[in-house]
């Protein structure tokens, strides 16, 4: 079983993952938006620019997104996209593009007791993020008891 990240933007679906897409090497794939809708029927409410689905692949995984109409749209809780950089240069570069202008740090770039470089923030997008680059600290991981 594969599971898949799915965002939801409250218009700038198109603009925020293009942003991901480029920080952290991903591939757009498509993107769907309501003037592609085959008749009314089948669009969501809204202009013609906002994305209905579209897809981008992120080395193994796929995420996926939508804007979502003003009406139906609710700010994003109770959950994080998790990232694990494998190195502290790529951590301090991917740290500096997501959270340019963050909704919010609730903990900013520092060590913890397993991790070398840790943080969480909400990027411009609404989109809570966690960054964990372990380093040396992953060597000292055990299995569960």
């Amino acid at each position: 079983m594969e599971s898949t990240i799915y965002l939801f933007f409250k218009g700038n679906c198109l603009e925020a993952m293009t942003h991901y897409a480029e920080t952290l090497g991903g591939e757009i794939g498509g993107v769907f938006r309501n003037a592609d809708a085959p008749d009314e029927d089948s669009r969501m409410p809204g202009d013609d620019h906002l994305v209905m689905n579209m897809t981008m692949k992120l080395g193994a995984a796929t995420v996926m997104a939508s804007d979502t109409p003003d009406a139906m749209y609710s700010k994003p809780q109770g959950f994080a996209v998790s990232i694990s950089p494998s190195s502290r240069p790529e951590f301090d570069r991917i740290f500096e593009a997501l959270a340019k202008d963050a909704q919010s740090v609730a903990m900013a770039p520092g060590e913890t007791f397993w991790a070398e470089r840790f943080a969480m923030f909400t990027d411009r997008f609404g989109t809570p993020w966690m960054l964990n680059y372990a380093g040396a600290k992953a060597a000292n991981e055990e299995a569960p008891q």
